[in-house]
């Protein structure tokens, strides 16, 4: 897997751990990335997307093949009096 953004093109970053002792080691930074279900035009699609993405909603999430959607928010029972 390439750790990229597939929507923003968000990559890691690259440093340096610097101990007390300064001591240098180098290290990554990788973006926060989740495997989503993404509609595509008429399509469902499985992407890689960074939570930033997800969250400000450039994304439309897809609904899978088993999961239903909810009829009413409402009960079905009569009210009791």
């Amino acid at each position: 897997m390439a750790k990229h953004c597939e929507i923003c093109g968000k990559i890691g970053a690259v440093g340096s751990n610097i101990s007390h002792a300064h001591n240098v080691t180098k290290r990554r930074w990788e973006p926060n990335l989740q495997r989503v279900r993404v509609k595509t035009g008429s399509q469902t699609k499985r992407m890689w997307v960074c939570t930033r993405c997800l969250r400000s909603g450039k994304v439309e999430k897809g609904r899978g093949q088993g999961s239903k959607a909810p009829e009413s928010k409402g009960s079905t029972a009569e009210p009791a009096q």
